[in-house]
This record gives C-alpha cells, structure tokens and sequence, in this order.
C-alpha cells in the first residue's frame, strides 16, 4: 500500500478531521453519553500531531504503537483505551516494516477489530464504533479480494462504515453510558461508530490523493 511517509500523512489527516469534527462529536454523545467524546478525541488527536515530527523515518509498527499510547494516556472515557488498544493490535502486524501490502492492511484491520471486541466486551450491534469497523473491514476485505487497489478498497469501507453509522440510530444501545437509556437511545447514531467512520475517512482521501 505505501511507506510510512504515507502513514504519517494519513494521521495527520485523521487529526486535522478529528479535530474539525469535535463539535459535531460532542453533539452526538451529548445526547447519549457523557458529551465528552468530541473533546477527548480532539485532545487526543491533537497529542498526535505534537508528536509527528519525532515520527519521520520511523517504520510504520513504531508509528502506530506511538498514536496508540497517545491516546491510551490522552484521550478520556472509554475512547482512549479502545482506539488505543485497536492502534496497538495494528501495530503488532507491521512491526518493522517500513512498505505494507495488502494483506498487512486487512491483517492489521482484522487485530484492531478483535482488541477492540475484547477490551469492551462488545459486538456489531451493540450500537459501538464496531458497527461502522467490522463492515468497514468486510467491505475491504472483498474489494482487494476482486482485485481492487487500496484507493478503490477504502472507498467502498467508507461507504460501508457511513451505513454502519446510519445503522446506529435503528438500534438501542448495550454499551456504555448510552445503554442506561435503553429504548430513548433509539434514533440517536452512536459518537464512537461516527468517530471511527471520520479515522476511516481520513484514510481514504489521502489514498485518493496519491
């Protein structure tokens, strides 16, 4: 798919779009949740773009672990230990490398997928940011699998993670804060699987631009 010159400009496209969207964030949890996740995750990202100039030349396992950590020790709630823990399975499978392919990207999605399932005890339909990643990842998965580059591949995962985020609002919440609600958390789209849709996002107009 690329070298880390790549990855650094995707964080800090995910940065640039966490931030901007740290208002509507905080809208959508201020309804459902603690109405912290905008703020947190902008705080997070903002860490992020601190440290990316320390990042040049590192290879794409070090990068990853480093936006990780960030967030673990940065980003409040529940977000920080799930995304971080999600960035730190990634990383696990593109230690050392400093070019990925295909198979990294789907391997490294896959290990995001099952931290974040672990560390929240959570599933698709829980109304979490798995219900924009898991057909996210699925979408992926099948685009490279009929041949398509990463540029076309992350194109259909975004279209597939913005109908996972629409899905959130036809489900009641079992997770979190938000499932305190129980059925008035229908209608409302979860922060966490609209957060997760922006990271994906990101990703995929910076392949579109290179």
């Amino acid at each position: 798919m690329g070298d880390t010159s790549l990855l650094l400009e995707i964080v800090k496209n995910m940065s640039k779009n966490i931030i901007e969207s740290k208002e509507l964030l905080t809208e959508l949890d201020r309804a459902i949740g603690d109405s912290d996740h905008g703020i947190n995750m902008a705080k997070g990202f903002s860490a992020i773009n601190d440290k990316l100039e320390g990042m040049e030349g590192k290879d794409w396992g070090c990068i990853l672990k480093t936006v990780a950590m960030t967030l673990i020790s940065t980003v409040g709630g529940a977000s920080g230990p799930l995304y971080g823990t999600g960035f730190l399975r990634a990383a696990t499978v593109v230690e050392g490398k400093e070019e990925i392919d295909k198979d990294d990207v789907v391997n490294m999605f896959d290990e995001a997928i099952k931290g974040i399932k672990m560390r929240g005890k959570s599933n698709r339909g829980d109304k979490t940011m798995l219900d924009a990643l898991i057909p996210a990842y699925e979408a992926l998965k099948l685009a490279y699998e009929e041949g398509q580059n990463s540029s076309k591949a992350f194109k259909r995962a975004k279209e597939s993670a913005l109908e996972g985020v629409e899905y959130t609002k036809t489900i009641i919440a079992k997770k979190g804060r938000a499932s305190y609600l129980g059925e008035r958390s229908l209608g409302h789209q979860d922060p966490g699987a609209t957060s997760s849709y922006i990271i994906i996002k990101s990703i995929t107009e910076i392949l579109e631009k290179n």
